[in-house]
């Protein structure tokens, strides 16, 4: 079994999470960066997402947030989303940025720090 390496503190990552809707997702994106938890969050409405929950293949549309933050705020970023968000198990995945341009990932730091 392979073990992942958590990325460096000043990581750069890319955070999904999907919302039951435009409300929600609006409330989760202003808080995260008003609180400094994430430098940037957009919103893509119309995401239709198909997955198995208690039992049944459900099709629900959603609104993707994609949480621009770093990995020193990931853990307080996910606590603070947790407690907003109306689902009972809401997906949230950060991926680390390998790539990009350095002047915004600078800022995505700079924005994020806490």
């Amino acid at each position: 079994m392979m073990v992942a390496t958590p990325p460096p503190a000043d990581a750069v990552l890319l955070c999904y999470c999907s919302c039951p809707d435009a409300a929600s997702a609006k409330a989760i994106a202003a808080t995260l960066v008003d609180e400094k938890l994430a430098a940037c969050v957009s919103c893509l409405p119309g995401v239709t997402s198909t997955y198995r929950w208690q039992g049944a293949v459900t099709t629900d549309d959603e609104h993707l947030l994609l949480i621009k933050t770093t990995a020193a705020r990931f853990e307080a970023m996910k606590t603070r989303l947790l407690t907003l968000h109306p689902y009972e198990l809401p997906e949230l995945v950060g991926v680390p940025v390998a790539q990009g341009h350095r002047a915004y990932l600078d800022w995505v730091r700079e924005q994020s720090a806490g």
